[in-house]
């Protein structure tokens, strides 16, 4: 029952954003500022982070047990879809304009909390406290929700790029900062989630017995894995030593994105939802 309670209010709080966010596009700017109208954002900035709160508590109780982590796909949606929203949440602060796209993350959100309620979960692992694998395990999830900011990120500035040639911004675009900045913004979000995402490639390729129980294998975890750090390298040295920007930044950015998504959930979705092996 406190489980259920839990899980409603978490999606509730969710939901509530999202509908706030609708309204907020939708809504007419208000005189001189070009920011939505109403109290949507005052109100939005006192259930984001009680969303957080509790979405927080559902991933720390669906995923910590006594045998040891339970990191099913829907586990681990929900784990880096709360880390993202938080990264996001803790960046706007930094950045006030980017606030006005936070809405954006409630519906992501409250898919992740559905699918952890409906879905079970059942792929175990046993670290026995490791702290290599603790340390591993941190700095894998903080790469993956990193790359996902930085694709939202890059996915909002392909958006205002294409608004920007009609010559007109919807509301909850306006308060951006600009593209120029958005731009600088991405590859910093990059930057960052690059060395994290080579400390986890790192980590298992030299340490894969010692935290895994059993040598590197090629597979298709790992290979993606290499292939999404290659993208990503590549596209920071095009950045530094060439030049790169613009649209060229956002697409090696998703096509990176889908390497890593390929990589951790989606062998994740076929050995667990469709071939049943945990």
């Amino acid at each position: 029952m406190r489980d259920s309670a839990l899980y409603f209010s978490t999606a509730a709080c969710w939901l509530a954003l999202a509908a706030l966010a609708w309204r907020a596009a939708h809504a007419p700017a208000a005189a001189g500022n070009g920011a939505p109208a109403g109290g949507a954002f005052r109100l939005e900035g006192v259930l984001l982070p009680v969303a957080l709160v509790l979405h927080g508590m559902l991933v720390y109780s669906g995923v910590l047990s006594d045998e040891g982590l339970n990191l099913g796909v829907s586990n681990s949606i929900s784990l880096i879809i709360w880390l993202t929203v938080a990264i996001y949440w803790l960046a706007s602060l930094a950045v006030p304009g980017l606030a006005s796209i936070q809405g954006l993350w409630a519906p992501v959100a409250l898919v992740a909390v559905i699918l952890q309620a409906v879905v079970p979960s059942h792929y175990l692992v046993r670290h026995g406290g490791d702290p290599l694998f603790t340390l591993h395990f941190a700095i894998a999830m903080l790469a993956y929700s990193l790359f996902i900011v930085a694709t939202m990120h890059a996915v909002v500035m392909l958006a205002e790029q294409k608004w920007l040639h009609r010559g007109i911004l919807p509301p909850f675009l306006r308060s951006l900062p600009p593209l120029l900045e958005m731009e600088a913004l991405l590859f910093r979000i990059l930057f960052a989630a690059f060395v994290l995402l080579t400390l986890t490639v790192v980590s298992g390729l030299f340490f894969s017995e010692q935290v895994f129980g059993k040598p590197l294998q090629a597979t298709h975890k790992t290979v993606f894995g290499i292939v999404s750090w290659l993208i990503f390298g590549s596209l920071l040295w095009g950045r530094y030593f060439r030049g790169w920007r613009g649209k060229r930044a956002v697409y090696l950015t998703l096509w990176g994105f889908a390497a890593l998504l390929l990589a951790y959930l989606g062998s994740k979705f076929v050995l667990e939802i469709i071939l049943h092996r945990g």
